[in-house]
């Protein structure tokens, strides 16, 4: 009849058992994908985060290496101004000493003495303004504003020799690749050419001054120093004591101060030292008597010189 809904067939059982197990799979994937989505924005919260720690860390890390900068630059400067005070106290005492102070005038000399005087003052306040106070009346009596630079400035180190040539403009010169410890070997102009055979330089050991400024000599840069024991007929390179390897830091006792990084050619600070250096009667190298040293691993030492001078 027109109006009625038709009935609904009965399913046959194992349609209805398909039919359960399809939506059960479409649920477990369903569960499965929301348990995916999850996971995905975690894993992108936990990369957001691990970006940000990173970059809190390089930022602490590079706050505590300018810390260490301050830090060490600060007691390089402490270091510095005691060990000046210090030079100047000692330099004071010892102009007070031998300059002992003039007598009061005497009225007796009369207008010639008060010229003299007068021309004294002169003199002083001239000198003054060149650099140098002159305390007393000695002609030798005088105290230099700057005081006198001591070893601890220099950047001494152990270097390894590992080629020698002929300077192409020199018979004098040689040109030496030496490895001080560094990325890269330094090139060494030397004068020894007509002391030091160069089978004899290949692969030893020296002494280099590494806080020199880079200077061309003869056309050929040069950007160290080797030191080198001298008297009047000869001239042959400082020996490290057994066992130094390349970078091996040269230290005097009693001179703990930090080396500059570069010694400045306009304060002289090398040719300021060069009268205190000098090897010993025992062909040890020293500077006011203290002995060049390898800590822990001996003495530095002239091979057939000794009571030389050191350059």
């Amino acid at each position: 009849m027109a109006g009625r809904t038709a009935p609904v067939p009965d399913l046959d059982p194992t349609e209805h058992e398909q039919m359960m197990e399809y939506f059960t799979q479409q649920v477990q994937l369903l569960q499965e994908k929301a348990r995916l989505q999850a996971s995905v924005r975690e894993e992108k919260k936990l990369l957001v985060e691990n970006a940000k720690l990173k970059k809190d860390i390089d930022s602490l890390k590079r706050e505590l290496q300018e810390t260490q900068r301050r830090k060490a630059m600060k007691l390089h400067q402490e270091k510095v101004l005691t060990a000046s005070v210090a030079a100047m106290k000692a330099a004071v005492t010892d102009v007070s000493v031998s300059c002992p102070p003039t007598g009061p005038y005497d009225p007796s000399t009369g207008p010639r003495a008060q010229s003299i005087t007068h021309s004294h003052s002169e003199g002083r306040r001239r000198r003054d303004r060149r650099g140098t106070r002159v305390v007393g009346s000695g002609p030798r009596c005088a105290l230099e504003q700057d005081t006198k630079p001591d070893v601890s400035r220099l950047d001494l180190r152990i270097g390894r020799i590992l080629a020698v040539r002929k300077h192409p403009e020199s018979e004098s010169l040689n040109v030496q690749e030496v490895d001080v410890g560094e990325p890269t070997p330094r090139t060494v102009v030397t004068g020894l050419a007509n002391h030091v055979l160069p089978e004899q330089l290949q692969d030893s050991l020296a002494v280099l001054l590494c806080n020199v400024r880079l200077v061309k000599v003869r056309g050929v840069q040069s950007q160290a120093r080797v030191l080198c024991a001298v008297n009047q007929t000869k001239m042959e390179p400082l020996a490290p004591p057994p066992g130094a390897q390349p970078g091996d830091r040269v230290t005097f006792q009693n001179y703990p101060g930090e080396a500059e990084r570069e010694l400045n050619p306009k304060q002289r600070v090398w040719e300021r030292l060069l009268p205190d250096l000098h090897t010993d009667s025992r062909g040890v190298a020293t500077y006011r008597g203290v002995a060049f040293e390898v800590r822990g691993k001996g003495l530095c030492r002239a091979p057939t010189i000794i009571d030389g001078g050191i350059k």
